[in-house]
């Protein structure tokens, strides 16, 4: 099999996204467009790879690191320009070139890789992978012979309206003989409406030579798809959303409804968990086996482990540990552990602490810079007292404790296991083992002093 190299447009800056962030960078399914382009390229495993940067060139690179080479196209003058600058790396070299836009992020690693054997198979000088559009506006035209051999590519803006009346469409990916590729590189010209070196035009140059020139054509328009704004944004995330979720019911994954099921493209979800209306789960997240996760819950790189209950609640950067439950409306802040299980019930927030085995927060608490241990049980309107003003300090209470309602923990305290916090009571000082804590003021009655107070009257 020849050597296989790929070259990655990544240099446009998306005028029409109308946006700071540059168009490849916009993410669809939690990943930026150009990573889904790196990563389906790394499937078909080229040899080597060279992304294309101009605007946002930093950032670019920021996100695929050493996964390419990288050649700078400083003057946006067109897709042939662009070409042209990874000539440094790849001139000269014998194989098959796959060039690909960085905002095309529906294609498949399947699609590329029947589009190098289509080549091969053809021994094509170049092959472009086409598509039927029911709607082609703004795609460059497929203009084939009587006998239905290519003879070239126009762009919308050059073409007739004869040739824009063709459905056929240049989905922009293509694979070239590499040496004849920089070869008729040198003889591009700017001879058309944009004034641009056109990549296209190298169809009709290798024609000229008495090159093979073919064309690919997907089954699937969808993959084609390139994202110029964000309508087109919204498009691929919903296409690519559609295939993700399919992905997770073949292997076993129950969604109540997948069209308002938002799970991202590195989630994971084990077999018999079901997934309720409205949840999205994002980034890093890993969700077990014989989970639910009910509607409206958001989780974010965080670790779900087996047959654990998330009810429409807030989940960030924590692990929640086999068969506990959390919800509704808890939200877990970065640096939370759930034990094995535990409960966490409604309205609790937990922010960089671990909750032990089989404790039971309940409701309305708070609990921030706190390690508990198993089988405590804390009482409503309980609140771990964590920050100063200036510093964050640390509270532990043992395990097998008791803490009744509105309880204020005032860290630094230590509380040891087997201990009793009296509701009301603001805790300072630390508690020994066996002990009950007491902190509130003795109740006064005042006899008949509520017919002295105005608002009463």
């Amino acid at each position: 099999m020849d050597e296989r190299y790929a070259i990655i447009l990544a240099a446009g800056k998306g005028t029409r996204m109308k946006s700071k962030l540059y168009k490849v960078l916009h993410p669809v399914c939690g990943k930026p467009m150009v990573e889904h382009i790196m990563n389906r390229v790394e499937e078909i495993t080229p040899r080597e790879v060279v992304t294309v940067v101009g605007y946002g060139a930093d950032e670019v690179k920021a996100q695929l690191a050493n996964r390419s080479e990288y050649a700078l196209q400083a003057e946006q003058l067109g897709t042939g320009h662009a070409v042209m600058q990874a000539a440094d790396f790849l001139k000269g070299k014998k194989g098959t070139t796959l060039v690909i836009s960085g905002d095309t992020p529906l294609l498949t690693s399947e699609t590329l890789d029947q589009l190098f054997e289509y080549h091969q198979g053809k021994n094509a000088s170049a092959t472009i992978l086409t598509a039927q559009a029911e709607d082609p506006d703004g795609y460059g035209r497929i203009l084939r012979d009587r006998v239905g051999i290519v003879e070239k590519i126009v762009e919308q803006k050059d073409a007739s309206p004869e040739e824009a009346q063709v459905k056929e469409i240049n989905t922009g990916t293509y694979c070239f003989d590499n040496e004849l590729l920089f070869e008729a590189l040198d003889k591009l010209t700017t001879d058309n409406v944009q004034g641009e070196y056109y990549l296209t035009d190298i169809i009709e140059i290798l024609k000229d030579n008495g090159h093979i020139v073919a064309a690919y054509q997907t089954n699937d328009f969808e993959e084609s798809i390139g994202v110029n704004d964000r309508i087109a944004l919204s498009q691929a995330n919903e296409i690519m959303r559609k295939r993700i979720n399919r992905q997770h019911m073949r292997n076993g994954v129950s969604f109540i409804d997948p069209n308002t099921s938002y799970i991202d493209d590195s989630v994971k979800i084990g077999a018999e968990t079901i997934i309720e209306p409205g949840v999205s789960l994002k980034g890093a997240t890993v969700i077990g086996e014989n989970c639910v996760i009910t509607q409206n819950s958001q989780i974010t790189d965080s670790i779900i482990e087996d047959s654990v209950t998330v009810k429409s609640s807030t989940i960030e950067k924590s692990t929640v540990h086999l068969q506990a439950d959390v919800g509704p409306y808890a939200h877990l802040r970065p640096k939370t552990e759930i034990n094995q299980q535990a409960h966490i019930g409604n309205f609790v927030e937990i922010k960089n602490a671990v909750i032990g085995e089989k404790t039971k927060v309940g409701h309305l608490t708070y609990v921030g810079d706190a390690t508990l241990g198993k089988e405590i049980n804390v009482g409503c309107g309980t609140v771990f007292v964590n920050y100063d003003g200036k510093n964050k300090h640390h509270t532990t209470v043992g395990d097998h404790s008791f803490i009744g309602s509105a309880v204020n923990l005032i860290g630094p305290v230590n509380v040891a296991s087997n201990t009793c916090l009296a509701a009301g009571s603001t805790i300072t000082d630390d508690v020994l083992e066996n002990d009950m804590a007491i902190a509130r003021a003795r109740q006064v009655n005042k006899e008949g002093y509520a017919k002295r107070l105005p608002f009463l009257q």
